[in-house]
C-alpha cells in the first residue's frame, strides 16, 4: 500500500497517511474521475470502512481529500453516527488530523498561508474556497481547452462539463452571475470554475 501512496502523495506525507490506514483500518480505493466528488467514505453494514478517491487529483488535492474523508471516519467512530457529516465534531477533527500535514516539506510555500487559513473554519469542500482551489489548480494536469472562469471575458459564452451552454454576464461580490443559453435562467459560479469557451 505504501508504494501505491506513493505515486499520489508527497513524499513526506506517504508514512504518516501510512499510519492513518493502518490504525484505522480503511480499505482506501482509488477510482477513476468523478465529476461531483473528490472522494467518499463509505462503512459497510459489517463495520468495514471503505474510502475511495479519485485518481486524477494532484497529490496535494488527493492529501487533502483522503483525510477528508479519514476525518468523516474518526469522527463517526468518536462522536457517534448521528453527528452531522460536516458539522463540527468533522471540522474539529479534519483539523486535528490535517495539522501535523501543514509543514513546508509536504506543501509548497505559496499554499502553506491558504491551508492554515482554510483550516481555521474547514468547509465540506475545498472548492468553496476558491483561493484555495486556484491556488491547488497550478499543480492539475492542465486542460488546455479549459479556462478558469474569471479568466473568460464578459458576454463570453462557454460550455461545462455536463454540456450546458451559458454567457458570462456579471460579477456578484465572489462569484460570476451566467445566463444559461437554453433556459435563459441565472446562475452563480465560483471564480475557479473550469468552462470550455465557444468561439463566437
Amino acid at each position: 500500500m505504501s508504494n501505491v501512496l506513493q505515486k499520489y502523495l508527497p513524499e513526506h506525507a506517504v508514512a504518516p497517511v501510512f499510519e492513518l490506514i493502518k490504525q484505522n483500518h480503511v480499505h482506501l480505493k482509488i477510482v477513476n474521475e468523478r465529476n461531483t466528488r473528490h472522494g467518499d467514505y463509505r462503512r459497510h453494514p459489517d463495520g468495514f470502512h471503505q474510502i475511495t478517491v479519485n485518481a486524477n487529483l494532484n497529490k496535494y488535492r488527493f492529501l487533502m481529500t483522503l483525510i477528508h474523508e479519514i476525518a468523516h471516519l474518526v469522527a463517526f467512530e468518536k462522536y457517534g453516527r448521528n453527528i452531522l457529516p460536516h458539522g463540527t465534531e468533522w471540522k474539529i477533527t479534519f483539523q486535528h488530523l490535517m495539522i501535523p500535514f501543514i509543514r513546508p516539506e509536504i506543501f509548497p510555500h505559496q499554499i502553506l498561508p491558504l491551508m492554515a487559513r482554510h483550516f481555521r473554519n474547514p468547509k465540506a469542500s475545498s472548492d468553496t474556497d476558491a483561493t484555495l482551489s486556484l491556488a491547488l489548480k497550478q499543480f492539475d494536469e492542465r486542460n488546455t481547452e479549459h479556462n478558469y472562469i474569471f479568466e473568460i471575458p464578459f458576454g463570453s459564452t462557454f460550455r461545462i462539463k455536463n454540456g450546458k451552454v451559458f454567457k458570462k454576464i456579471a460579477l456578484r461580490v465572489k462569484r460570476y452571475e451566467c445566463l444559461e443559453i437554453s433556459s435563459g435562467r441565472l446562475f452563480l459560479f465560483q471564480p475557479n470554475a473550469e468552462v470550455e469557451v465557444i468561439s463566437n
